[in-house]
């Protein structure tokens, strides 16, 4: 499950800040169990439990299934999720003048997918899943969700800096996942990026989400498919190339070919990686965060020569 620190997230902190909640988080890892039963593992009323159950409820902390029992109908709570991620705002750079430029995600100038595969408008599904020759068809420039099981997705971007700015860092951020069949969050998939044909490093997505709907993603989404990723920021720096802060290469600002007027950005699943678990890229109206691909490069003004200090 991922969390940010908005107040949407607010119901799982509160149902997890309970000594007797997190006890009944631990008794469910070993298995299911009904109200009677957390009541008597806790030692509470089953009364007090059910406020402590609708609590872990609203939080899809765990799921709760009515079954039939010796004594009619009973809850059977169920534990919901395996992990929770906590997703901070991204830290800026210390750089106050940047040129930035957002990239929608169907504006993609080359690629080659195999399936799992396909891509949708915030209206509708183009064409057929798994069918790569949709990927050429004109309404994908409305894309605002795609996928892949391995290959590789190309973007061309304009670059604005001037002769007179000096490059400092550029960041890349974008809401990514892997793509399973249906949805796993335990599916890694190794996916490389590469600006200018220089390659920035590997990421391991740990897997693709369907254990809530996305906070974007339409309602007319199906549900036993990928709705949400995660937000990555991915920044080339004169030190290195970091993901959310890590390094993940030695590349730097100066070795890819940053003053070139149009660059070109690629995100690729290759066959020969050790997790070819795939990718889905969501943009704006899908997904936790309401954005496209997102460049930002940072840059420092040169000084201009004082006229006053000239000689006479």
């Amino acid at each position: 499950m991922q969390l940010d620190i908005s107040d949407k997230s607010l119901p799982v902190y509160e149902a997890l800040a309970s000594q007797v909640r997190l006890s009944i988080i631990q008794h469910l890892t070993t298995r299911s169990m009904n109200i009677k039963e957390l009541a008597e593992a806790t030692n509470l009323s089953s009364a007090i439990m059910t406020m402590h159950i609708k609590k872990l409820e609203k939080a899809n902390i765990i799921k709760a299934k009515m079954i039939p029992g010796k004594a009619g109908i009973q809850k059977l709570c169920i534990l919901n999720v395996d992990r929770l991620e906590i997703n901070f705002p991204l830290k800026q750079a210390s750089f106050s003048d940047f040129h930035e430029m957002v990239l929608s995600v169907g504006h993609y100038t080359d690629f080659v997918v195999e399936p799992t595969c396909g891509l949708a408008t915030i209206e509708k599904i183009i064409g057929e899943f798994d069918e790569p020759r949709y990927f050429l068809f004109p309404e994908r420039v409305s894309a605002k969700i795609l996928w892949f099981s391995k290959g590789y997705i190309e973007y061309k971007a304009p670059n604005f800096l001037l002769s007179s700015q000096n490059p400092k860092e550029l960041e890349i951020s974008m809401e990514i996942s892997s793509e399973a069949p249906f949805t796993n969050e335990d599916w890694p998939s190794d996916i490389s990026f590469y600006l200018n044909n220089v390659k920035l490093g590997t990421w391991t997505s740990p897997g693709d989400y369907g254990d809530n709907q996305g906070k974007y993603t339409p309602d007319w989404w199906p549900r036993d498919i990928n709705q949400y990723g995660l937000l990555k920021n991915l920044r080339i720096s004169l030190n290195g190339t970091f993901m959310d802060g890590e390094r993940i290469s030695d590349v730097t600002i100066n070795d890819i070919h940053i003053r070139d007027k149009q660059w070109s950005f690629r995100i690729a699943v290759h066959d020969d990686a050790e997790n070819v678990g795939g990718v889905t890229i969501f943009g704006s109206g899908f997904g936790n965060y309401d954005q496209d691909i997102k460049f930002r490069l940072f840059y420092t003004k040169e000084q201009q020569p004082d006229s006053s200090l000239e000689k006479d």
